[in-house]
């Protein structure tokens, strides 16, 4: 597969989000089919894989999504590149003394789960803790220097928190929700991120299976832990009102030959060269299928077409991200 950098590490151009495999989208396959999907991934050539301390059945627990990572991926740990995130308040940073202790005590019960002794992407998954970024960032710079990560992130914000970050220790990426249906970012994030060479992450960049064509009015998503039933754009009204978004998706993965999730990430990648997506999905041949949008080349023409005809849709049900 080809390659992009987030700042200076290399990854290929499409990730994969393991979330699935521990939470968001109903029951949770068995571990092992979980860890042949990942390393499936890995011999498709991914290369980049994204999980977070947190991810587990119903949010309920701390590390369920590393340990199979860290298992799937045990034999091949030099030749991937691994993310993870945090959650950090300021009630445990007053109990450790410092931000650097309390984000180093998460990054080596990560680095435990994970069988590893750095990670290479390391992020704060969201800013709402009550802890400042700059104090974060500082941290984050040290652990850089300690040698136990190669780069460091932010997950759901604007241009003024990430400014802020930056000017204490350089990110390598962000990672924020974008995809078709959810274009905030290209406002002002995209646009700092290329000015200062910081890669962008978009997690759930085929909507949470809108833009696969898969989904109607009449799919019934699972009841127990499933995002789909509180997702704007997949409200029955909204799924419906969205339908032109799917329909041009369609009309162009016919002429191309490809699926309609691929040309969905596919526009993204053709669109900005700092763009990393890691669609997510616990089904195999659909993480296939997201990895082969690398093989789907739309041509200037081709893009431009798109770009305009999207720009002309009206987009039902939106989610954005914090600050």
């Amino acid at each position: 597969m080809k390659t992009r950098k987030l700042r200076d590490i290399e990854v290929s151009e499409v990730g994969m989000g393991c979330m699935a495999f521990s939470h968001g989208y109903g029951q949770i396959p068995p571990e092992s089919y979980s860890i042949e999907a990942i390393q499936g991934a890995y011999a498709h050539g991914c290369t980049f894989f994204d999980t977070a301390e947190v991810y587990s059945p119903n949010l309920s627990g701390i590390g369920h999504n590393e340990r199979i990572v860290g298992k799937a991926l045990r034999d091949v740990r030099k030749n991937t590149v691994l993310a993870t995130k945090l959650f950090l308040s300021s009630g445990e940073v007053r109990r450790e003394g410092s931000v650097y202790k309390a984000v180093r005590n998460h990054l080596e019960d990560s680095m435990e789960r994970l069988g590893t002794d750095y990670i290479d992407l390391y992020y704060l998954h969201r800013t709402s803790g009550g802890v400042s970024v700059e104090d974060v960032a500082d941290a984050m710079g040290q652990l850089f220097q300690d040698g136990l990560i190669r780069g460091w992130g932010l997950s759901q914000v604007d241009v003024d928190v990430i400014r802020r970050a930056q000017h204490v220790a350089p990110l390598s990426a962000i990672q924020n929700i974008y995809s078709m249906v959810e274009r905030d970012v290209e406002k002002g994030v995209i646009p700092y991120c290329l000015k200062n060479n910081i890669g962008v992450v978009p997690f759930s960049p085929i909507a949470s299976g809108l833009l696969s064509g898969k989904i109607t009015t009449r799919t019934q998503f699972e009841i127990n832990d499933d995002v789909r039933n509180w997702v704007p754009q997949l409200s029955k009204r909204n799924i419906a009102g969205n339908q032109p978004i799917v329909d041009l998706l369609k009309e162009t993965a016919a002429v191309k030959g490809a699926t309609p999730a691929q040309i969905s990430l596919a526009w993204m990648l053709k669109k900005y060269p700092n763009v990393v997506p890691i669609p997510g999905s616990k089904n195999k041949e659909r993480i296939l299928e997201n990895l082969d949008a690398s093989e789907v080349e739309l041509s200037d023409e081709e893009f431009k077409s798109l770009d305009d005809a999207l720009n002309h849709l009206k987009v039902y049900g939106h989610r954005g991200f914090s600050h």
